[in-house]
């Protein structure tokens, strides 16, 4: 039996303020440092252990994984991080409060720009300062990997890759994984594992700091998943 433990990051700041936040890079909420902290030492109650952490470029999901890590006594492993684990990217809604947005454009059109798999939030410019080309961290990326707006399946079509060639590859080799990411990235990887349809992986919602365990076949078929708590 292979094992696998997913961890959406902490609370954010503007999580806390019910803000879009995408690929800002938002810093950890006092209670996210918490709830970072407590899963760090749950995973070690219950005798977990990790030989590599993968994360995004963004550093509520970094931060998360080295409170995690550290409660683990664990800070010495190896890990990696992708911008293909960041959190999808809200274009033009980044920085924007949800409740003044959603009565601005009213809350159909705000559930579909949250929700559905094939809808695009206002795009940036390339002129914006949040355009992801503006930001040294990317400037690897190409222009086509480069976000205007991300719409769900977007987001799943970024992630699989880095699942299937980098992170798959390090849980068939046995290695014992943590991914912390965001909670659309790592609905994306549910989506895949559980095979899940669009209107089931649109209901899906994932608490901020809480370990979601996988366990899976060597033909990575689910035998269970389950939040630990």
């Amino acid at each position: 039996m292979l094992k696998l433990v997913l961890l959406r990051h902490g609370q954010s700041e503007w999580n806390l303020e019910n803000k879009f936040t995408g690929w800002e890079d938002v810093d950890l909420s006092e209670e996210g440092i918490k709830q970072a902290k407590h899963a760090g030492q749950l995973l070690k109650d219950k005798g977990y252990s990790f030989d590599i952490g993968f994360t995004s470029l963004l550093k509520r999901s970094i931060k998360t994984l080295h409170f995690v890590l550290e409660e683990m006594d664990l800070l010495w492993i190896p890990e990696q991080k992708s911008w293909r684990l960041n959190e999808r990217f809200y274009g033009a809604l980044q920085g924007l409060n949800k409740e003044e947005t959603i009565a601005k454009y009213g809350e159909a059109q705000v559930h579909k720009w949250r929700r559905d798999p094939h809808e695009h939030p206002p795009a940036v410019d390339r002129t914006d300062p949040r355009f992801p080309g503006n930001d040294s961290r990317y400037k690897e990326l190409t222009a086509r990997e480069l976000p205007l707006t991300e719409n769900l399946s977007e987001t799943m079509n970024r992630v699989l890759p880095y699942w299937t060639e980098t992170i798959m590859q390090a849980v068939r080799n046995h290695k014992k994984v943590i991914i912390c990411a965001h909670g659309n990235s790592l609905r994306a990887l549910i989506q895949y594992v559980d095979h899940l349809t669009d209107e089931q992986v649109t209901e899906l919602d994932i608490p901020t700091g809480v370990p979601w365990v996988y366990e899976l076949d060597e033909d990575f078929n689910r035998i269970r998943h389950y939040y630990l708590e």
